[in-house]
């Protein structure tokens, strides 16, 4: 299994927790007693040193190798995804920018698609439901592909040179490419970035992790006995810097259809098309890229 924190330099829940299972190892108390554990604190060094969410661009985007590197984020995958691909597991810990409740997300069940074919949805969804947290989320490449389309067809051909966003890949991250090289992997989001609670979020659950993998001689972490399952449904994007949110939204604040969520520069509203919830609302989204995602309740399968 591999950890990785601070894929965004201002998401340092999983930098912390790592450096103290770092010293509980080095004492001995605790010991991988078989497989192997690979621990980066840091995944996003430049990022991390600017306190900030990306170097020169989202490292969990266009997560991919690549043989002319253009920026930081490249010259990290390219370093990283030798080492992704390598693994049975990814765990990479997360915080988000607004209050809520801690959450998990998997990836698609089990399928032969073109989009995200995958065949350990099962062992996928056992590690996620032992990680100590109860909200479970998925449907991340469908609805962010669906997204894409959305953004070429309001984009002119000649406007989309070096448009990173608009290539259907760019939805890919870390978890993404860990599924695409045969392992499977699970993104926890342990809470907003300076919740004080979010670096024990994710050192239990890596504790967990580790002890339901059988890599630790530790007691089995019981599956949550009540999961709430949402599926991402809808990516709406900021458009244009006065794009300003209705209300101060936090993540998974239910909706009814037709509340307004937003309004364009315009003035125009942005309403719910559907009842659900708010997820990763972005008051600083830049211009052109994801400026909050709609769920629904779904089934555990």
């Amino acid at each position: 299994m591999i950890v990785l924190g601070a894929v965004h330099g201002n998401e340092t829940c999983g930098t912390i927790a790592m450096r103290r299972l770092i010293e509980v190892l080095g004492t001995g108390i605790l010991r991988i007693g078989c497989g192997s554990l690979t621990l980066v604190p840091v995944a996003n060094p430049l990022a991390f040193a600017l306190r900030q969410r990306v170097g020169d661009r989202n490292l969990n985007r266009n997560f991919r190798p690549t043989l002319h590197p253009q920026d930081n984020e490249d010259r990290i995958a390219n370093v990283l995804c030798p080492m992704l691909a390598s693994q049975d597991i990814l765990l990479d810990l997360h915080s988000f920018h607004t209050a809520g409740e801690p959450f998990a997300m998997r990836g698609p069940g089990n399928n032969c698609g073109t989009l995200e074919p995958f065949s350990l949805a099962n062992e996928e969804h056992a590690l996620a439901v032992r990680l100590g947290v109860r909200r479970i989320v998925d449907g991340w490449m469908a609805t962010y592909s669906a997204g894409v389309a959305e953004r070429l067809a309001r984009t002119p051909p000649a406007n989309r040179a070096g448009l990173l966003s608009v290539d259907p890949c760019y939805g890919m991250g870390t978890a993404e490419y860990v599924r695409s090289q045969g392992g499977y992997s699970i993104t926890l989001e342990c809470g907003q970035h300076e919740d004080a609670s979010a670096p024990e979020v994710a050192y239990q659950a890596i504790r967990n992790a580790l002890a339901h993998l059988g890599l630790i001689e530790d007691t089995a972490p019981p599956a949550c006995p009540n999961p709430e399952y949402l599926l991402l449904t809808q990516v709406v994007d900021r458009l244009h810097a006065d794009d300003t949110f209705a209300r101060p939204w936090t993540s998974f604040t239910p909706v009814c259809r037709g509340d307004v969520i937003g309004r364009r520069h315009s003035g125009s509203a942005v309403v719910a098309e559907q009842d659900g919830f708010v997820v990763f609302p972005n008051p600083h989204a830049t211009v052109g890229n994801e400026w909050f995602y709609l769920a629904q309740l779904s089934n555990p399968t």
